[in-house]
């Protein structure tokens, strides 16, 4: 059987596919999965720009 999320505020372990937590009525983190991607996602952006970043210095500050 697979544990389901764990609630950010009490750290109880709460059934798989619950929205809320049964012990203190908090809601829940989102999937491990969405969450993974979505930190990726914001990886990805934060390399782009700072990538964009550091090219323009390149060129914009003074040799």
């Amino acid at each position: 059987m697979s544990a389901g999320p764990v609630c950010l505020y009490c750290q109880q372990s709460n059934p798989p596919r619950q929205s809320s937590c049964r012990h203190c009525g908090m809601p829940l983190p989102a999937t491990a999965a969405h969450a993974e991607q979505r930190r990726l996602r914001r990886f990805t952006w934060f390399c782009i720009g700072l990538t964009i970043f550091c090219v323009a210095m390149f060129f914009w500050l003074p040799r």
